[in-house]
């Protein structure tokens, strides 16, 4: 007879058969606690497993290698290396660029783009247009930055079902002249399409909603240098367009960098826009200096 255990069964833990990576160790003894980049590298030296970013490399680098869940990829790694920056600005900046470089394997965010969009509402209805046709920089009528057009449509389609605007007026749908659209039975519309709101009413509710999205034009005549004093170091980044050109410790050093051709950077004005326009660095418009 085979005795059965009585009580519950002792789940599987990880963690506790989880092994510390000895062939790492070494990478580790030279390790700043300053910000920037580090990047762990496998058997190929052109395409290391994974990139990131912290204000303290050595802090982080450490939390990948206590989780188990990471094992994968720490067992395909054989070495670590690491930039240092002036600050997490630098770090942030950096580590997009390698990303979109290099494309680690383990890295699923950050990777280069190629049907950016955005929406234009210069016209009747919003029009989608994209990066490698329209100057995102300068073009001032645009709302939002998407992956690909089915996403800059969903986002349209959720405005419209949050403000119950007209999805015919919209151009997501097709109207037959002078019948409400199908949405305005339900009262999912409000009746733009059919007389119980007027166009300019519809019109303004949807700029309104829209507002929020509006991207902003590069509001300077040519590059700047934006100054991130750190513990260890003092970085310019020579920026132009919303796309970051590299860095400098000595802004009379930015010559190179300014024959650099500058087209819109989506990741670049995801973390640059808000920082520059709340003046939260100091800034030099090199422009200026050049003058």
């Amino acid at each position: 007879m085979v005795r059965r255990l009585s009580g519950p069964r002792p789940e599987f833990d990880a963690a506790a058969i989880y092994e510390y990576p000895e062939h790492l160790r070494p990478s580790l003894e030279a390790m700043p606690r300053l910000p920037g980049v580090y990047i762990f590298h496998g058997e190929s030296d052109a395409m290391p497993l994974y990139i990131g970013k912290s204000v303290n490399i050595r802090s982080r680098v450490l939390s990948h290698l206590r989780t188990p869940d990471e094992a994968a990829m720490l067992r395909q790694s054989r070495r670590i290396t690491w930039i240092c920056t002036a600050g997490e600005m630098g770090a942030l900046l950096l580590e997009a660029r390698l990303i979109k470089e290099q494309q680690p394997l383990f890295n699923k965010r950050l990777r280069r783009n190629r049907q950016l969009c955005s929406l234009r509402l210069s016209g009747e209805k919003p029009q989608v247009v994209y990066a490698k046709e329209v100057d995102f920089s300068t073009s001032p009528d645009l709302y939002g930055l998407f992956a690909n057009r089915r996403a800059a449509l969903q986002a349209l389609q959720s405005i419209a079902d949050e403000e119950k605007l007209c999805y015919g007026l919209l151009g997501l749908e097709s109207l037959t002249r002078g019948r409400p659209c199908f949405r305005a039975a339900l009262h999912r519309c409000a009746g733009a399409c059919c007389g119980r709101e007027t166009p300019q009413a519809h019109q303004m509710r949807f700029t309104a909603a829209m507002a929020r999205l509006q991207l902003v034009c590069w509001p300077w005549q040519g590059p700047v240098g934006l100054k991130e004093q750190g513990e260890a170091m003092t970085q310019y980044h020579i920026i132009h367009n919303w796309l970051w050109l590299g860095s400098v410790t000595n802004l009379n050093d930015a010559g190179a960098l300014l024959r650099t051709p500058a087209g819109f950077d989506h990741d670049g004005y995801k973390i640059l826009c808000k920082p520059l326009m709340g003046g939260e660095y100091e800034i030099t418009e090199l422009a200026l200096m050049t003058r």
